[in-house]
């Protein structure tokens, strides 16, 4: 019997890819899995001053949308989601790989953390995952899958993690409702937890090369992830042979998770 074509496993497919701010980005591996499974990609940049390091990126990518995105900014997402419906019409995947807190209040340890800056630290980095999902979920008409980007600081206490920790619990608990509330329409939700990366989010935290060669250290397989470790997860978990899996922590981290 002859071989059949090879058709990509996620050729044809639309994916939103929120939090690209250079080639170190999570979210950055993430596109270019999904790309190289030939799905079509909408990117977004933070403002004006991130535009110069994404819009090359995201050319490379062929993107055809290429936006920005200041979740903070009433308006914005709202103004990216209008685009893909004229566009597009639909969409079929959706990454939220963006996370803030002041440095004062991330630095300054949990008890230290300010009302505004908990409050600014939740509204970016959890509830803006709510916000899209309200908007996508009804663009995914034949089903589709969502990811949040969380950390083992969520579960666990990572010093210096500090007020990311609770924000991060609350966002792998909204990954699970969302879940829940979505999966009526094939709709599936997953928290993605990396091991530490290189990334320029990374490097607001204190002490992080200590946290790398930790992990290394301690890594079942003996060594820290990448980004496309963290991009190929989530394109198979995009596609049909993931299709019964949803609500999940995924943890991307050379098995850190597992070690007591």
């Amino acid at each position: 019997m002859a071989n059949q074509p090879q058709i990509p496993l996620l050729k044809g497919k639309k994916a939103l890819v929120v939090g690209i701010a250079n080639e170190h980005s999570i979210a950055y591996g993430c596109a270019k899995a999904f790309r190289e499974l030939e799905a079509d990609l909408a990117i977004t940049y933070l403002n004006e001053k991130a535009k110069p390091y994404v819009e090359p990126l995201a050319q490379a990518l062929q993107a055809p949308i290429v936006m920005p995105l200041d979740v903070s900014q009433p308006g914005e997402l709202e103004a990216l989601f209008a685009a893909i419906t004229a566009q597009w019409g639909r969409l079929d995947i959706l990454v939220h790989s963006i996370a803030f807190a002041p440095k004062a209040d991330l630095q300054g340890g949990l008890l230290n953390c300010s009302a505004a800056g908990f409050a600014q630290a939740m509204d970016i980095s959890c509830h803006s995952f709510i916000r899209m999902a309200r908007l996508a979920a009804p663009l995914m008409t034949e089903g589709g899958a969502m990811f949040a980007m969380t950390y083992h600081g969520a579960t666990e206490v990572a010093p210096n993690y500090n007020v990311m920790g609770p924000v991060k619990a609350a966002l792998e608990s909204a990954c699970r409702y969302l879940a829940y509330e979505l999966g009526r329409n094939g709709i599936r939700v997953h928290a993605i937890s990396p091991g530490p990366l290189k990334t320029r989010a990374a490097s607001g935290l204190k002490d992080f090369d200590l946290l790398l060669n930790e992990a290394a250290s301690r890594a079942p397989l003996g060594e820290l992830v990448d980004i496309m470790d963290v991009g190929f997860t989530c394109a198979f978990l995009a596609t049909r042979y993931a299709r019964r899996l949803t609500g999940s922590t995924v943890y991307v981290d050379g098995g850190v998770n597992i070690m007591a």
